[in-house]
């Protein structure tokens, strides 16, 4: 799936995400598409389908900022076919003649034509676009079907043969399981274990799923809040990890963090769609006497120099966004789920530079590749009291839930 419509941020790019090119645009690149009256034909050995967002149109010129990264100038030829669809649709069938002239910055587009010999411009013989303002629409309406109908939690049991999953959703002080049921069409995809965009994520079969693993359905839930019937899932393995920071590499965008679970040090990468906040003292005290009142007296850590903390784990953005707490709501009595999600998204952003070494963080970051560093989805500083006065079990977790929230209001539509 290339990367196509999905918001930046653990957040977004788990579940605000509408990834319309997938469908409608890879239409135009298949070998036929006789109903808009357009044809492939034999391919051309320089032969190009860049698909990315207008950054300007002048005359018959476009400069295109593909998802493969780097700008291309797109030279729409005379008599070239200009079509519009609406995010969503799949094929041309509806597809609505425009002229270059509606094409504004913004606006996605598939383009279809030959590379000139400078490497850099394609002679567009067609062109696909999707108007900037239809996908914030559907990218609006998805987010709150995910607002009003997910569920999100850690994976505690799959069941193959009963085609269904049981979830444990998780708030501070409260756990309760979700059995999603799976049926012929629901859509199920698995984020890959480098990645925390929606839009890489894969489909995938029941059996990948794996317990631990951190997902989000949508669908319809039932009157007890119990079941529900999934229209969608995503899921991927996530690792949660609560530790100090032991190094910063300013120039190589990495941290080293010393997890206090497993004692050893993790080197993790912060890319440009790592969130990075810092709570404020009353904030992190008050989730600290949160967590103090729902743990079990014998799990409670010491009060004193922070050296116990949460248990690292690799558990299951969106993120990752979805990566976030819990029930359709989001909300909990205690504070946590989308409540703090909301606080959380109301932080100003922080730096790299504004971290120190020696400093307490918990961390939401993805699988890696073997050989390869985990990408920090969300990272939290400002812990200190948190890693004080939680129990092993929770310290680590509370991250979990908010990497596979709703997408903050803002992100939507940043390819």
């Amino acid at each position: 799936m290339p990367r196509a419509l999905c918001p930046k941020g653990p957040i977004g790019l788990l579940f605000a995400a509408v990834c319309v090119t997938a469908g409608a645009m890879s239409a135009l690149a298949s070998p036929t598409t006789a109903h808009s009256g357009m044809t492939a034909g034999p391919q051309a050995a320089n032969a190009a389908r860049p698909v990315g967002t207008i950054k300007s149109v002048s005359g018959n010129n476009i400069v295109l900022a593909t998802d493969a990264g780097g700008d291309v100038t797109v030279v729409v030829q005379e008599g070239a076919k200009l079509v519009r669809v609406e995010p969503g649709q799949k094929d041309l069938k509806e597809a609505v003649p425009v002229s270059l002239q509606e094409l504004v910055p913004g606006d996605r587009i598939l383009v279809r034509g030959q590379v000139a010999q400078d490497g850099k411009t394609v002679m567009a013989t067609a062109i696909i676009a999707m108007k900037k303002a239809s996908i914030a629409e559907k990218q609006a309406r998805e987010r709150e079907e995910w607002r009003k109908q997910g569920v999100g939690g850690l994976v505690s049991n799959v069941d193959p043969a009963a085609n269904s999953i049981v979830i444990a959703e998780q708030a501070m002080g409260e756990k309760k399981t979700v059995t999603i049921h799976l049926s012929k069409d629901t859509v199920l995809r698995r984020y890959a274990p480098d990645s925390i965009r929606f839009d890489d994520a894969k489909p995938a079969k029941l059996d990948e799923v794996k317990p631990g693993d951190q997902l989000r359905a949508r669908g319809t839930r039932s009157a007890d809040g119990s079941e529900l019937e999934a229209a969608e899932i995503v899921c991927g393995t996530f690792r949660n990890i609560a530790g100090r920071i032991s190094s910063i590499d300013a120039s190589a965008n990495a941290i080293t963090v010393q997890d206090l679970a497993t004692k050893r040090p993790v080197t993790l990468r912060i890319t440009a769609d790592s969130q990075i906040r810092k709570l404020p003292l009353p904030m992190a005290e008050g989730i600290a006497m949160r967590l103090k009142r729902t743990a079990p007296e014998s799990e409670s850590s010491p009060s004193a120099g922070g050296s116990t903390a949460g248990q690292g784990r690799r558990s299951g953005q969106m993120q990752t966004g979805g990566a976030a707490g819990g029930g359709p709501s989001g909300h909990d009595r205690n504070g946590g789920g989308g409540d703090f999600q909301q606080a959380l998204n109301r932080l100003p952003p922080a730096t790299l530079g504004q971290l120190q070494k020696g400093d307490a963080v918990l961390i939401v970051a993805t699988e890696g590749r073997p050989n390869g560093e985990p990408s920090v989805i969300t990272l939290l500083g400002g812990v200190e009291p948190i890693l004080q006065a939680a129990p092993s079990s929770n310290a680590s977790t509370i991250l979990a839930p908010w990497s596979l929230s709703e997408a903050p209001s803002g992100e939507a539509g940043n390819p």
